[in-house]
């Protein structure tokens, strides 16, 4: 079939017909449908004799205005027959049929010349849902394969993807279309379809990740009338990921979702959106997987920072609460995040902070593991940070005074010693006086620690003399 490809004029538009008290042979059962609408006449001719046939229909702008609605419901109804694609020869020219009538839908609705009705609509969305609603193919882990790294795993690429690319193009077009009513599109993209849009972002294909994406996001800005049901339904899927099984495969795309509507969110913040960055943002750093949606998060954070910030002591409280042990990679990670929020702190919120804070930085500067030590030590490069670190250094430098005095007596690598020498050389310049104190009480430290360091090992020498006459002794009475 041949294609067209030139915008239709505002003639040859699709017209509503006039309802007829005919009954129509398809049946329709949706709970929004208005009360008392009868159907029109609709003949199912394209339901095929034969199982797997599907008969070919004219171009819509090559029929007469008073049949496009019949023929419009038609080619709706072809596109709901399903196709096995594991097999790509089975039902070929079927399929190809399927897909040139969807992309011919597609221009249709992006047009803006397609003035569908509420019935229209309905058996759209309807024949959409068939197409995108169904079990998604089972994760890798689910099939018994343990222990392997999803980062390295090869990317799911759904065999059906060049019908299922048009389906979801078309319910862009839809959303986005100026010649959208909402107030009939509510009725069928209701919270029961943004529920079963929400399950789709678990694909392990990341192509229609992002066509959902974009699709909730449009369905977010246009119908405010679901924007509290969205949110929470985001909120639900986080906690469930969060506690129950840690693994999702579009915490990453819901997340750039919400960074765009936290970007949008109005002064003074409202305690809903507070709450939910207590309770489901900032335990998002908890997960071993946060590698895969860390930047996207790290976004989200710093937007309520950089909105609000007095929350700046609450974010970095709960960062520090889900600080990584061992993960050093998950470490360098969150000392990003943590300079990216210090830089919309300020310095009545830095100073609520700053000694849990700097403990854990004096920790991560004597981490074995260069990457961790290094990324620390890169703070110093950031003017706001050493700002906020010069007004409060009576409290910051005796924290972590020992830990650069540890890294350049004894650290293994190299750049990680030059590094903690440049930042003590920055202490001194900014006070003298507090360097010198911190270095003295540092020797009386370490001087004390010897001495201890040696009575324990006089002590020891003490116990093994103790030990070895009591052996003596006894092997004298068994003589």
């Amino acid at each position: 079939m041949k294609r067209g490809h030139r915008k239709p004029s505002k003639s040859e538009a699709i017209e509503p017909p006039i309802p007829t008290s005919s009954a129509s042979n398809v049946t329709v059962n949706h709970a929004s449908r208005l009360a008392g609408a009868t159907p029109l006449p609709v003949t199912l001719a394209t339901v095929p004799p034969h199982p797997g046939t599907v008969e070919v229909l004219p171009m819509l702008r090559d029929v007469p205005l008073s049949d496009r609605h019949n023929l419009f419901i038609r080619k709706l109804q072809i596109c709901c027959f399903l196709f096995d694609f594991s097999d790509t020869m089975k039902s070929a020219r079927e399929k190809e049929i399927k897909r040139q009538t969807l992309a011919e839908l597609v221009d249709l609705v992006q047009s803006g010349s397609c003035k569908m009705n509420e019935i229209m609509q309905e058996e759209l969305i309807k024949m959409i849902s068939v197409n995108i609603f169904r079990c998604l193919p089972p994760a890798p882990h689910e099939n018994g394969s343990e222990g392997g790294d999803p980062e390295e795993d090869e990317m799911f690429m759904d065999p059906s993807w060049h019908h299922l690319q048009l389906v979801y193009e078309l319910l862009l077009k839809y959303v986005v279309s100026s010649e959208t009513d909402t107030k009939i599109a509510k009725k069928y993209l209701d919270h029961s379809f943004v529920l079963k849009l929400l399950d789709l972002f678990d694909s392990e294909d990341m192509r229609e990740r992002e066509y959902l994406k974009t699709i909730l996001h449009r369905i977010y800005g246009r119908f405010m009338v679901h924007r509290p049901f969205i949110r929470n339904a985001i909120n639900n899927i986080f906690y469930r990921f969060i506690f129950e099984t840690e693994r999702y495969n579009g915490i990453g795309e819901l997340l750039e979702i919400l960074g765009s509507i936290i970007n949008g969110f109005a002064l003074p913040m409202k305690e809903e959106h507070k709450l939910f960055l207590v309770r489901a943002l900032i335990p998002l750093h908890k997960p071993k997987c946060i590698s895969s949606y860390h930047q996207q998060l790290s976004y989200c954070i710093t937007q309520f920072v950089e909105k609000d910030y007095r929350l700046a002591d609450t974010v970095i409280r709960g960062v520090l609460k889900y600080w990584p042990v061992t993960n050093c990679g998950k470490e360098v990670l969150f000392l990003g995040e943590l300079e990216e929020i210090l830089e919309f702190t300020q310095s009545a919120e830095f100073q609520r902070c700053m000694v849990p804070l700097f403990r854990q930085i004096g920790r991560s500067l004597n981490s074995s593991h260069f990457q961790v030590a290094e990324r620390a030590l890169f703070w110093w490069n950031n003017e706001h940070i050493v700002g906020l670190i010069a007004e409060n250094r009576h409290v910051i430098l005796p924290i972590i005074f020992d830990a650069l005095e540890k890294n350049i007596r004894g650290h293994w690598n190299q750049a990680i010693v030059g590094l903690s020498s440049s930042v003590r050389r920055m202490f001194l310049e900014m006070d003298t006086e507090l360097f010198e104190e911190c270095q003295r009480q540092y020797e009386e430290r370490q001087a004390r620690a010897g001495e201890m360091e040696e009575q324990r090992e006089l002590n020891w020498k003490r116990l093994e003399e103790v030990a070895a006459q009591v052996t003596n002794g006894d092997e004298m009475v068994s003589v």
